[in-house]
C-alpha cells in the first residue's frame, strides 16, 4: 500500500510534446506497455542515466543519440533489454527504425526506453505492432495515461506539473516517474520524463537536470540496488513566447530552476511512498557533517539496514540498531560524543548513550506513525544531507521473490 500517495494531480499539457499509449501484450495481453512521446522540433532533450556498468541497450542507445536533434521517445515495459548483448543493441535499434519509419524522422532521433525483467530477449514484433496505435493516440494531454503506461511493479502512477508565469507568458513544467523496487539512483535507478515550454539552451538544461536529479532522485533509496536501465530526461519544447534561456542565471531561469527541483522531488518522493511493500515513509536527515559526503555516507548506511528497516516495519524503536549504523558508515575519527540521534521530536541517544529523557514509550508512538524522521546530528561541521527511504515488509520479499513468476 502506498503511503500517503493518492490520485495523480493536474498535470498540465506542455505545448509541443505529446504522448500516446498502447497494448503490445509484452507481459500481459491488453496492458497498457508501450508509450511514445514526440517532442516539437527544435526542442532541447537532456539526460542523466544510470551508472550502472551493465546498463540495458536503451541506455546506451539513448547516451549516444540524445546529443543530437530529438524527436521521439520510445518506451516499453514488460521487459529491460538488460543483459542482452549485441543482440538486444539490435532489437532496441529496430524498434526505433520501426517508428523512425512510421514517423519520417531520422532513427538516430529516436531514443528507445525499457524497464522489466532483466535478461529476456525484448519482443521488437510486439514493439512494432503496438507503435501505429500509440501514434494514433499523441495528445499533449496524456500525461495521466503514460504515468500509468510505464509502470512496472508501482501500485500507484506517479506525476506532478507546475505552472509560473514570467512576463505575463505562463511556463508549464510536468513530470511522471515509474519506480517501486531495484530503487537506489545513481543516477538514475527510475524511469522519469519532465518536459517544459520554456526555451532553454541544451547545455544549460543539462546542468538544470543534474542539478534537479541529485537533490531528488539521487537522495532516495528503497533497496539499495541500482538498475541496469533507467534514466531520468528533461525535454524544453520552446514553445512558450519568451527568449531562450541560454545562461545560468536571471529571474527566468530561477523560476525554471525552482519548479523544475520542485516537480523532480515531487515524482522523486511518490517512488519511495510506493516502495514495493513499503508500510512507512522515512526521512533520515544528516546534520552537522564536516562534507556532505560523509552526510550521505551516515545517511544511506542507515537507510539501507535491513535491521533498521525491519524495526521500521515492527514499529519497534530498536534505537541501538540505529547506533550501530551510524558508526559503521566509514566516518573517519567520528567523536560518539558528539553525537545526538532524534526519531521525530524525541531525542533517544546523546552523547553516545541513552538520552536521559527517553522513555520506550515515546519511541513507539514515533515509531507507530506512517511518515517518520530519524535525525542524526554528527557535531562534526556545517554540512547537512537527507535522504528519503521505505520500512522493510513482508511484501517486499514476497514481490521479489515472485517477480517472474
Amino acid at each position: 500500500m502506498a503511503v500517503g500517495l493518492g490520485p495523480l494531480p493536474v498535470l498540465h499539457p506542455v505545448a509541443g510534446f505529446e504522448l500516446g499509449i498502447a497494448s503490445a501484450g509484452i507481459k500481459r495481453a491488453g496492458r497498457k506497455d508501450v508509450v511514445v512521446m514526440r517532442c516539437a522540433e527544435g526542442s532541447s532533450v537532456a539526460g542523466v542515466f544510470t551508472l550502472n556498468a551493465f546498463c540495458a541497450a536503451p541506455v546506451i542507445l539513448a547516451k549516444q543519440r540524445v546529443q543530437g536533434p530529438v524527436r521521439y521517445l520510445l518506451t516499453n515495459t514488460g521487459n529491460a533489454n538488460a543483459g542482452t548483448g549485441e543482440p538486444g543493441l539490435i532489437a532496441a535499434a529496430r524498434t526505433c527504425a520501426r517508428l523512425a519509419e512510421l514517423t519520417g524522422v531520422d532513427a538516430s532521433a529516436v531514443l528507445p526506453y525499457s524497464t522489466g525483467v532483466i535478461g529476456e530477449p525484448l519482443p521488437v514484433e510486439k514493439i512494432e505492432g503496438a507503435l501505429q496505435a500509440a501514434l494514433d493516440d499523441l495528445s499533449e494531454n496524456n500525461w495521466a495515461e503514460a504515468a500509468t503506461g510505464i509502470m512496472t511493479t508501482d501500485t500507484l502512477p506517479k506525476g506532478a506539473s507546475r505552472q509560473f508565469e514570467h512576463e505575463g507568458v505562463t511556463i508549464t513544467v510536468t513530470g511522471i516517474s515509474k519506480g517501486a523496487g531495484m530503487i537506489r539512483p545513481n543516477m538514475a535507478t527510475m524511469l522519469g520524463y519532465i518536459a517544459t515550454d520554456a526555451k532553454v539552451a541544451r547545455d544549460v538544461l543539462q546542468n538544470l537536470l543534474l542539478d534537479g536529479a541529485n537533490k531528488s532522485f539521487n537522495r532516495i533509496t528503497i533497496d539499495g540496488d541500482t538498475s541496469t536501465n533507467d534514466c531520468c530526461m528533461l525535454i524544453a519544447t520552446g514553445k512558450a513566447a519568451l527568449p531562450e534561456i541560454t545562461e545560468a542565471s536571471g529571474p527566468l531561469f530561477a523560476a525554471l530552476k525552482r519548479a523544475v527541483l520542485e516537480v523532480c522531488m515531487e515524482v522523486a518522493q511518490a517512488i519511495v511512498r510506493d516502495g514495493e511493500g513499503a508500510t512507512k515513509f522515512v526521512t533520515v536527515e544528516v546534520n552537522g557533517g564536516a562534507n556532505h559526503q560523509e552526510c550521505l555516507d551516515v545517511g544511506y548506511t542507515v537507510a539501507h539496514s535491513p535491521l533498521i528497516k525491519t524495526a521500521l516495519f515492527a514499529s519497534d524503536p530498536n534505537w541501538g540498531r540505529i547506533l550501530a549504523a551510524v558508526g559503521r558508515a566509514g566516518v573517519p575519527d567520528l567523536d560518539v560524543s558528539k553525537i545526538d540521534v532524534f526519531l521525530g521530536e524525541v531525542c533517544i541517544a546523546s552523547g553516545g548513550a541513552r538520552s536521559a529523557t527517553y522513555t520506550e514509550e515515546q519511541g513507539s508512538a514515533v515509531m507507530a506513525r506512517e511518515e517518520i524522521t530519524i535525525r542524526i546530528e554528527l557535531g562534526r561541521g556545517t554540512c547537512s544531507e537527507t535522504i528519503w527511504t521505505t520500512d522493510l515488509s513482508h511484501e517486499y520479499v514476497k514481490i521479489n521473490a515472485e517477480y517472474r513468476t
